[in-house]
């Protein structure tokens, strides 16, 4: 298990370009099992999921070259540990399922963050004429006798994987589909424009509403995913703890004003450009209170509100900030327990339930051994560590090198002190 050893109470400035978005590039690379013509993929992230995806393409008989994929579906079956290291895992079952495929697949793992259902990708895909079966021993088995038949899809929750799962079955059903409670995140939306560039017909892109027109087949195209906008969070989060100035690059401002008020009610403003933010070192820092005077509060929605998987991070910032914020995380619940390590930092939180804490700042934060548990958490840690006085030693980082790519080039670009060998914690006192 790897480690970052870290010394914080540095200020952070520089540079920073921000990546593709992880949560695009897994949909948009099993949307490539969708024809038999290359794709080629630009902006995609060299990060851990990424490459397990491409393994598992792998397997199912794809060539890939570096970013181009041309697929030659045949599924005799897929590494159990490759399908529970990843959770975009699942996003094979609708391309596959569209090109005729029967499947018996282990359950997707991922982040350990919370019960993580299936039942609204089931709903999509019967819908659309496939039969979903679990097994006994956990595995999945999911097929259709007969070509899948477009169908009024009504989703029961706005889930991200079962909209795109169910998009990615709906391009080739003969007919016409409308999926109501859709999905509309950034990478949802991602998927659909590169399948669009494939000959797909889609209607209503960026609504909670969409029409598809199944066609017969797809072809090959050239697609760039959009940036990360989670990685661009996590970075303001960054600058705002440390008390630098960074300027983030390659950055797709369509999508940013969800996360820029999250940030205006932690006391932070960002200056934003066509395609760039800085993040200057002088701000209010005061949390925001309410119009009527009461302690304010953040909490996540389907989009466009604020995104769930920033929530950990504004944990974090907010510890630096002057004022008191309730974090509410209404999707998942064990994603607050990392709050444990935060306060093992000297952070001043109450967890009030698994989905709700209360965080007053500013606390100084002092050094201590951590473990991250789930991708976000384990990027509020490092940030935590970043700003803490002392050296901290963060586990289990292959977790947050799932979502983040180069992460430490990055930070040493800025200034940081940190390393993966535990032989330089001494260097670094």
């Amino acid at each position: 298990m790897g480690r970052y050893i870290v010394k914080g109470g540095k200020r952070l400035s520089g540079e920073i370009r921000i990546s593709g978005n992880k949560n695009a590039a897994l949909p948009c690379i099993a949307a490539t099992l969708l024809t038999d013509e290359k794709v080629h993929l630009d902006n995609i992230p060299d990060i851990l999921d990424v490459r397990v995806m491409k393994h598992l393409l792998e397997e199912l008989g794809s060539e890939i070259d570096g970013n181009n994929f041309v697929s030659h579906v045949h599924f005799n079956g897929l590494s159990e540990n490759l399908v529970d290291s990843v959770r975009g895992s699942i996003l094979l079952v609708g391309p596959l399922l569209a090109r005729g495929e029967k499947l018996v697949i282990p359950p997707p793992g991922g982040d350990v963050i919370g019960l993580r259902r299936l039942d609204t990708h089931f709903i999509g895909l019967t819908a659309l004429g496939a039969e979903c079966v679990v097994n006994k021993d956990g595995y999945l088995t999911i097929s259709a006798d007969a070509p899948l038949v477009g169908n009024d899809i009504f989703l029961d929750e706005a889930s991200v994987t079962a909209t795109e799962n169910v998009i990615m079955a709906a391009v080739l059903a003969e007919g016409t589909s409308t999926i109501y409670n859709c999905a509309c995140e950034p990478h949802v939306q991602d998927l659909c424009k590169m399948l669009v560039s494939m000959g797909a017909k889609i209607e209503g892109i960026g609504s909670n509403l969409l029409t598809i027109e199944g066609q017969e087949s797809l072809h090959g195209t050239n697609y760039t995913i959009g940036s990360d906008y989670m990685e661009l969070g996590s970075f303001i989060g960054l600058a705002a703890v440390t008390g630098g100035d960074i300027l983030l690059t390659n950055v797709d401002t369509t999508f940013l004003r969800p996360i820029e008020l999250g940030f205006e009610k932690l006391g932070i403003s960002l200056d934003i450009k066509k395609d760039s933010v800085y993040v200057p070192a002088s701000q209010r820092r005061i949390i925001q209170k309410t119009y009527l005077g009461n302690t304010n509060k953040l909490d996540d929605a389907p989009w466009p509100g604020f995104p769930a998987d920033l929530l950990s991070i504004m944990t974090v910032t907010a510890t630096q900030m002057y004022g008191s914020i309730l974090i509410h995380e209404k999707m998942f619940e064990s994603r607050m327990y990392f709050i444990d390590y935060l306060i093992r930092l000297g952070a001043d939180i109450i967890l009030c339930d698994p989905h709700r804490a209360v965080v007053k700042g500013k606390t100084i934060l002092h050094s201590g051994v951590v473990t991250s548990p789930d991708v976000r958490a384990g990027m509020a840690l490092v940030i935590a560590a970043l700003c803490a006085d002392g050296v901290s030693v963060i586990e289990n980082i292959e977790q947050i090198e799932r979502g983040y790519e180069n992460l430490l080039g990055k930070l040493r670009s800025i200034g940081a002190e940190i390393s993966e060998n535990l032989e330089d914690l001494n260097s670094l006192n």
